[in-house]
């Protein structure tokens, strides 16, 4: 399909630059032309669809580097519980009746609110299982990924086979819009042997299934908690000292492919080696915030130089899946807590959810700004609207006043997949439905087997 977008706003997220009454031409999944659009209308008149962006703004899509995008079937079943007794009381208990279709659609429903507000790529970390998941779920809606298969000490069999399944069967499928992931839960789920394992394992698919161009990248939740070093000890008898990612770097598992979920807890020496190993982070406030775990220095980690991207976290942790709540968030918490207006500002945040977010995923070269030669995933905003008025700087109103539900087109790929808040595949209500229907299943197996 070849598309030309014309007379919008368009934040290319590329060297800063902003151009106004702007066109984008698209041949099938990739940019090949950014510019004025009396020029490129001359250019690209006939055998393109055109989309009229008047009073609209173009941005490259959002990407959220930290979801467990099957977990939707829990949004609010266990809120204003603290991380420890969430996960283990209320999460993990209900998870062991989850089926696989379960999956399939809570991740499915989870894609299409990405989609509706304007992701084009989310990072995703669950528990897969080869029939239906979260990739066939992303593929069958549009929707970019980087699919991870979560794995701990007590599984370690089922792991290696669910990972070998996962890469063969979807790392760069789906027209090059599925990658996937090895995913450590986090270091107190996972032993020091196991962790190494893992590393290597990460390493020996990328020989035999990635590429420079399409790398298969490590996900963990890491720091998230001041506890952490002492539940280490707890479960697997080790002593950790001077921090989590000082502990992760004796076990040689740290590099530029791994995304380092919610980084709370963080001493000086832990950012000086995140720095050295260039360990990228998916900051994320609201889920943070919301179960009461801490506030991650962001600030410093970005003086050092430090890839942060952003992330929502589960949608039972949040509760939503919308990336311009994460951005206000992120944005204002951090000037409150240093005291400064000056911190985080919008267009560093904006940064953070498009191409911070492609790099922390090893994806910059094909997404995250619009150039030349890039995927085509693109977000069109309809900037009439009273919350919108009056426009004084786009990055701006794009972290402070902008919501998800004023996106009105979505492309992902090159194709249209939300058209005036028209999804192009599947009934909304239909997806609605099947989460209903899933949710009450759960629930009838839970309570069986508690009786």
């Amino acid at each position: 399909m070849n598309i030309l977008i014309q007379n919008g706003t368009i934040l290319t997220m590329h060297k800063k630059k902003i151009i106004r009454e702007g066109a984008i031409a698209i041949e099938n999944q990739t940019i090949i032309d950014v510019g004025k659009t009396c020029v490129l209308k001359r250019k690209y008149g006939r055998g393109y669809e055109k989309i009229e962006a008047k009073g609209r703004l173009v941005i490259s899509g959002l990407i959220n580097t930290h979801q467990h995008a099957a977990m939707s079937l829990f949004r609010g079943y266990a809120d204003d519980l603290p991380l420890k007794e969430w996960l283990e009381k209320w999460i993990w208990p209900i998870e062991q009746h989850m089926t696989a279709h379960e999956i399939y659609v809570g991740a499915l429903l989870t894609a299409i609110e990405s989609i509706m507000s304007g992701t084009t790529t989310v990072n995703t970390m669950y528990h897969y299982t080869p029939e239906e998941n979260e990739a066939k779920a992303f593929a069958d809606i549009g929707l970019r990924g980087v699919i991870g298969h979560v794995c701990f000490s007590w599984r370690k069999k089922e792991d290696r086979k669910a990972l070998g399944d996962l890469a063969r069967k979807w790392h760069n499928k789906a027209g090059g819009l599925v990658r996937i992931s090895v995913d450590p839960h986090s270091p107190y789920t996972v032993d020091p042997e196991y962790m190494k394992e893992l590393d290597e394992m990460r390493r020996k698919l990328n020989r035999k299934y990635g590429s420079k161009e399409a790398q298969i990248i490590s996900h963990i939740h890491i720091a998230e908690t001041n506890d952490e070093a002492e539940k280490i000890k707890q479960t697997f008898n080790v002593k950790v000292k001077d921090g989590m990612m000082t502990y992760l770097d004796s076990l040689k598992v740290l590099d530029e492919h791994l995304v380092a979920a919610h980084c709370v807890a963080l001493t000086d020496k832990d950012v000086a080696i995140m720095r050295k190993r260039k360990v990228k982070v998916s900051h994320n406030p609201i889920s943070n915030l919301k179960l009461a775990s801490g506030i991650s220095p962001v600030p410093k980690m970005l003086r050092a130089g430090i890839t942060v991207s952003l992330g929502t976290d589960s949608p039972c942790s949040n509760n939503s899946a919308d990336m311009f709540e994460v951005m206000k968030t992120a944005a204002i918490l951090h000037k409150a807590i240093s005291k400064n207006p000056t911190v985080t500002p919008a267009e560093q945040v904006l940064e953070m959810a498009t191409i911070e977010g492609a790099k922390a995923l090893s994806w910059e070269r094909e997404i995250g700004s619009i150039e030349v030669g890039k995927k085509a995933d693109l977000v069109i905003i309809n900037l009439q609207k009273p919350h919108l008025c009056p426009l004084y700087n786009e990055a701006s109103h794009l972290v402070y006043a902008a919501k998800g539900s004023d996106v009105e087109t979505v492309i992902i790929n090159g194709k249209i997949v939300m058209e005036n808040r028209k999804l192009a595949k599947l009934s909304i209500g239909k997806v609605m439905n099947m989460a209903e229907k899933a949710k009450d299943k759960l629930l009838n197996r839970l309570d069986t087997n508690v009786k």
